[in-house]
This record gives structure tokens, sequence and C-alpha cells, in this order.
């Protein structure tokens, strides 16, 4: 879990430099096909991990939410540096634990209300809305509500199939419906990129951060078969770590002082809510039912 999270902000890096090149639209339907390209033949050696139907309205509707997600953070990595996209797309936990109720009949205590709204307090310092507000910075809290409705799915359908072949089914999905898009946009006036066209740097950029993405969803499903979910939520804020890093190296991009101290109030409420997740059951009731994040997180 710990190498997924550090590789995934490797990938993001490479789908921002692709940004400069190509629309964000663009991007991700080049990056989710070569995802595809590569989780699937891995996905193929490994026939255990692979249980249940991959093709289905629930795997499609994953796939729906997959290339939402997409667009969102790859549209913010577009107009801001990579550090500041992911810590705002981290009030995703505290989404899932807003959407449990309406969507899982589940109850939410006070003490994680509470806690959400903290974290969201914080993604607000992050974005600091005022005069030079941009609204791009919207796009990591779309991506955010739409990865949480998507790990309500997820949930859902595990029940009948393997974590592996779920994101191999949706990643099906979202290559058809990006492919669909980008053509629709292109059609209606968008300027077309010509494959051919594009640079050797840019195919290595397409590629790398497919196969990154790819590698990161096959050790999180391997985390997800070998460990309970609750202990391994934790290690996703790694990913902060490794977007913050990768976001300095590369694009000399560091977050100040009021970014740093929105991050610090994002991953302190969202580390409550998976502590309150992991509590034994006589100090969970007092709160409320434990059980969403440690499930899907």
């Amino acid at each position: 879990m710990a190498a997924a999270m550090l590789l995934l902000p490797l990938g993001d890096t490479l789908s921002k430099f692709l940004t400069e090149k190509l629309n964000p639209v663009d991007v991700a339907t080049a990056r989710v096909v070569a995802q595809a390209a590569f989780l699937l033949p891995a996905a193929a050696l490994l026939p255990g991990r692979l249980r249940g139907a991959m093709l289905s309205p629930i795997v499609a509707l994953s796939g729906l939410l997959v290339m939402i997600t997409l667009i969102g953070l790859i549209g913010a990595f577009a107009v801001m540096p990579i550090a500041t996209a992911i810590a705002i797309f981290f009030v995703e936990p505290l989404i899932l634990t807003l959407l449990a109720g309406p969507l899982l009949g589940e109850t939410v205590g006070a003490r994680r209300l509470a806690a959400v709204g903290t974290g969201l307090v914080g993604a607000l310092i992050v974005i600091r809305p005022g005069p030079e507000f941009e609204i791009a910075a919207l796009l990591p809290l779309l991506a955010a509500a739409s990865h949480a409705l998507n790990m309500i799915v997820l949930r859902r359908a595990t029940r009948t199939r393997s974590g592996l072949t779920i994101q191999c089914g949706a990643t099906i999905y979202a290559c058809l419906g990006m492919v669909a898009l980008s053509f629709a946009l292109h059609a209606s006036g968008l300027p077309t990129p010509d494959p051919g066209a594009l640079a050797t740097s840019a195919w290595a950029l397409i590629l790398g951060s497919g196969l990154l993405a790819a590698a990161s969803y096959v050790l999180i499903a391997e985390a997800f078969r070998h460990a309970e979910a609750g202990l391994l939520a934790p290690f996703q804020y790694l990913e902060i770590i490794g977007a913050t890093a990768a976001g300095f190296l590369v694009f000399g991009d560091f977050p100040d002082r009021m970014t740093w101290l929105g991050i610090a109030v994002i991953l302190a409420s969202g580390l409550y809510v998976v502590y309150r997740e992991r509590s034994p059951a006589p100090a969970a009731m007092l709160d409320d039912v434990p059980g969403l994040c440690s499930s899907v997180d």
C-alpha cells in the first residue's frame, strides 16, 4: 500500500507534463488507455485474483466515476501544484463519511460529523476563496466527491467480485467512455491532437503514466487481499508526501504556510475518521456505527 501511494504521484507528475501538450480530457483518455494496456495483461497473469463478472452495470458506473475523477484531477494538475490538488482531493474520506448515511443507511455520529466539518474548513484554507479565486480550484473537490461515490459503488460490487476484477472492468468502461468523450469534444470544434505529430517524449509520458497507474492499482488490490482495510487506510496519506516531493523536485512548487496549515487540518480530520472506524465496539457505540471507511478506504 505504501509503494502504491508513492507511485501514484509519479504518474500524476507525468500527467501534469502532458497537460503542457494536450488538454486535460485528452490526457485523461491517453492515461486510462495506457493504463488498460498494462493492467489487463497483468491481471491475466494473476487469474486467481480475478473473481466475478468484470462487465456489468455496477462496474460500468464505477468506470464513469473513474472518468470524472481523472478529468477533475488532471484538470487541476494543469492549473495548480500537484501537492495542492492532492491535498484538496483528500477531503474524499470526509465526503465518504457524509454519504454513508443517505446512501448506505449508516449512522454517523456527532464526533465524525465535526471531523468532516473541520476537514472541509482545511480544504477552504487550501483553496482560499477570495477576489483571486479560480473556479478550477473546485476540480479536486469534484474528483474527491466522485471518488467517494466510487468507493460506495465498490463496496457493493465487491460482495460478488474481487477488487482486481472491478478495477479491470472499470478501466475498460472508462477507456470506452473517455475515447467517446474525446471524439465528441473534437467533433464540437475542440482542436484534435495528431497522434503522429506527438513527440517521442509525449508517448513516453503517456506510457509511463499508464504503467505507474496500473502498477499502483495491482499493488492496492494485493494490499487489500492481505490486510484489513482499516489498517491500510492511513497509508493513503503518504500520497500527499509523494506529491509534495514530486512537485518540488520536478516543478519547483512548494506549499506555502497557509497551504501546509490546510493540509494539516485535512490530514488530522481524515485520520480521526479512520481512528473512529477502527475503535473497539464499546467505544465506537458511544459515537456512531463503525465500518464504512474501514471497508472501502
